[in-house]
C-alpha cells in the first residue's frame, strides 16, 4: 500500500475524532492500533506546516471535559447528562483521542526530524525535536508513565514498553536543547535545505503576527518558545502550596520534585540568552471559510457554516462566570458571550431541563472564538509571565515577581481584545484581594498574595486556552497540610472551587480526577507494557511531579 496515503488516511482519522462532538458518548475507535504507524516518504518541508496544524487542533479541540472539571463550562440543559464525564466514573475509552492525537502528531514530526537530519535541514529537525517536547509534556501531565523511548517507530516497534514520566520530562529538556542549538546554528539562506522555511513554518514563520509584530528573527522565536517550554516543565516540578510558601521562599522540601536540579536549568536557559515569550505562540496557514480557525469550527461553526453542536452542549459555568464577575473582571465579555437571559451560566451536571436551555445561557464568547481566519494558539504570552512570576516567587530566578505577574495579566487581556489599562484598572479595583493583589495579606482565613495571587490568575487566564496547565496547577499546588489539591475563589470570600458536579450520583466528598485511565486501544494492542504499569486509578495514581 502506498506509504503517503497511509499518514494521510490516519491524519483524516484522527481529525474526525477530534473533531466529533463528545455530548453523549466518546467517540473513539479501539480498533486501531496507535503504535502500528506505517513509515512516510514525505519530506521535511512538506511535513512541517502540515504538522503544526495538527498540533493547534489538539491544543485547541480536546478539552471541553476538562473546561468543565475546571469550572470554565458546563453542559447546558439541552442536552441529556454525560453520564461517565459528570459522576467521574472514567473508563479507558474517555478522553482516549488525546493520545492518539498526541502519537499521531509525534510520527509526524519524527518521520520530519529523521528525513530533515538525512537532508541536513537543521532548522526543521530542530522545531520537529521542539513540538515532540511540546506535546509530549502533555501527555505525560495527563498520564504519567508513556511509551517514549521505544515509540514513533511505525513497524519497527509495534508494542514499546513505558518511560517513567520523570525520566521523560528529563530527556524532553535535553530535546529542547538540542531544538534550540539546531535552530540557531541552521544556515538559513536562499539556497540549502532551509531556503523554504520562512513559508513552511506557520508557527513563526513570515505568516505569524510574532513574526510581523516583534522585533525578533524567526529563529529567536524559536528560541523563546523553547525556553518558555523548558520553564514549563520546571515550573511542574515546583510543588509545596502556598501555606509553605508565604513570601517566596522554597517551602518545606517536598516542595520539589527530587532528581531535578531546577536551578541549574533555569540559570542554562537565562545563560542561553533568548529568553521567554513575550508574544503569543500561535499557527496561521492561511485558515479560511473552507479551512477554518480549529476552535472556531469546533465550537461555534462547521466549513459549511451550520452552529456546531459543541456551540449549544458547552455553556459557561456558573460557578466561573460568576466568579469573573465577583472580581469586576472585564473578560467576562470576552471569554464569554451574553444568552437570552444574559450571562447567566448552569450548574455543572445540572439536570436536563428547559430552564437551562442553551439559548437562554451565556456561550463561549469572543475573546476565545475569535473568527474563521483568526491564528489558533499554541501557548499564549500570559502563561509564559506566569511561569516566570513562579519561578521568580519561589527564588529560582531572578526579576520581580510582581510586575511580572502583572505583565501576565495584561497580556491575558490584550489577548483577548482588551486593553493593557483595563488590566491595570481590574488591579487596582482588586487591592487587598489575594487572587489578583500580590501585596494582599490574608483574609476569611485564607491564603495571602503571592504564591496564591499567581495560581489564580492563570485560572483567570487560560481559560479555554490551557485548561490543561490549569488542571496541573490544580493538582501540584496544595493550600494547606489537609487541602492537598489547590482551592481557588475561596481566600477571598467567594465558594470554594472548582465546584463539583451537581449530579445526585455524586457523592458529598467528590474530589476531582487527578489523571487519566490508559486508553483501551493499549490494552488491546500492549497489553503486556500497560498491564506493567498495575491498576490504574483516576483519583489515587499521581503524575510524578504531584507530591501532595
Amino acid at each position: 500500500m502506498n506509504m503517503k496515503k497511509i499518514t494521510q488516511q490516519l491524519s483524516i482519522a484522527i481529525l474526525l475524532v477530534v473533531g466529533a462532538a463528545s455530548c453523549k458518548k466518546e467517540a473513539f475507535n479501539i480498533n486501531k492500533n496507535p503504535n502500528d504507524v506505517t513509515d512516510s516518504t514525505i519530506v521535511y518541508n512538506l511535513i512541517l506546516p502540515s504538522a503544526q496544524n495538527q498540533t493547534a487542533r489538539f491544543v485547541t479541540r480536546n478539552w471541553g471535559w476538562l473546561q468543565n472539571y475546571m469550572s470554565y463550562w458546563a453542559r447546558s440543559g439541552t442536552y441529556a447528562p454525560n453520564t461517565q464525564e459528570e459522576t467521574y466514573q472514567l473508563t479507558t475509552n474517555f478522553q482516549a483521542q488525546i493520545w492518539t492525537a498526541v502519537f499521531d502528531n509525534n510520527f509526524d514530526y519524527e518521520v520530519m526530524r529523521i528525513s530533515a537530519e538525512k537532508a541536513g535541514a537543521d532548522f526543521y529537525a530542530g522545531i520537529a525535536r521542539i513540538m515532540k517536547a511540546h506535546n509530549f509534556g502533555i501527555l505525560v501531565d495527563i498520564y504519567n508513565n508513556v511509551p517514549y523511548s521505544q515509540a514513533l517507530k511505525g513497524g519497527a516497534n509495534v508494542t514499546p514498553a513505558y518511560d517513567k514520566g520523570a525520566d521523560i520530562y528529563k530527556d524532553l529538556l535535553r530535546q529542547i536543547d538540542t531544538g534550540i542549538a539546531l535552530i540557531k546554528n541552521a544556515n538559513v539562506s536562499d539556497i540549502g535545505p532551509n531556503k523554504s522555511i520562512l513559508t513552511d513554518d506557520v508557527m513563526f514563520g513570515e505568516l505569524s503576527a510574532a513574526y510581523n509584530n516583534t522585533p525578533y528573527t524567526q529563529q529567536e522565536l524559536w528560541a523563546k518558545f523553547g525556553n518558555t517550554l523548558k520553564l514549563r516543565l520546571l515550573v511542574h516540578l515546583m510543588n509545596g502550596g502556598v501555606e509553605a510558601n508565604p513570601s517566596g521562599t522554597l517551602g518545606t522540601p517536598g516542595s520539589v520534585v527530587p532528581g531535578f536540579d531546577i536551578a541549574g536549568e533555569i540559570a542554562a536557559i537565562e545563560a542561553e540568552g533568548s529568553g521567554y515569550l513575550d508574544f503569543n505562540a500561535e499557527v496561521q496557514p492561511g485558515y479560511a471559510a473552507d479551512k477554518r480557525n480549529p476552535f472556531y469550527s469546533s465550537y461555534v461553526q462547521d466549513e459549511a457554516g451550520t452552529a456546531t453542536a459543541n456551540s449549544v452542549y458547552y455553556k459557561a459555568n456558573k460557578w466561573g462566570i460568576e466568579y469573573y464577575d465577583y472580581d469586576g473582571d472585564a473578560r467576562i465579555n470576552r471569554f464569554y458571550v451574553a444568552g437570552s437571559q444574559g450571562l447567566r451560566g448552569v450548574e455543572y451536571g445540572a439536570p436536563s431541563d428547559n430552564a437551562n436551555a442553551a439559548a437562554t445561557l451565556a456561550g463561549i464568547g469572543p475573546g476565545v472564538t475569535r473568527g474563521i481566519t483568526a491564528p489558533a494558539w499554541i501557548m499564549s504570552a500570559a502563561e509564559g509571565y506566569f511561569l516566570q512570576a513562579e519561578a521568580m516567587h519561589r527564588g529560582f530566578m531572578s526579576g520581580d515577581a510582581k510586575a511580572t505577574l502583572a505583565n501576565g495579566i495584561r497580556s491575558s487581556f490584550v489577548m483577548l481584545g482588551l486593553s493593557a489599562a483595563a488590566a491595570d484598572n481590574y488591579i487596582a479595583f482588586n487591592a487587598t484581594y489575594s487572587d489578583v493583589d500580590y501585596d494582599a495579606a490574608s483574609r476569611f482565613d485564607g491564603a495571602p498574595g503571592g504564591l496564591f495571587t499567581i495560581i489564580s490568575q492563570k485560572w483567570f487566564a487560560l481559560n479555554a486556552i490551557a485548561p490543561y496547565e490549569v488542571w496541573t496547577d490544580f493538582r501540584r499546588v496544595e493550600m494547606s497540610a489537609t487541602k492537598k489539591t489547590f482551592t481557588y475563589g475561596e481566600s477571598v470570600g467567594y465558594a470554594p472551587g472548582p465546584a463539583i458536579s451537581i449530579q445526585p450520583a455524586v457523592p458529598a466528598n467528590q474530589q476531582l480526577p487527578i489523571r487519566l485511565l490508559y486508553p483501551q486501544a493499549e490494552y488491546l494492542y500492549n497489553p503486556a507494557n500497560v498491564g506493567a504499569e498495575g491498576t490504574i486509578s483516576a483519583f489515587n495514581n499521581r503524575i510524578f511531579w504531584d507530591l501532595n
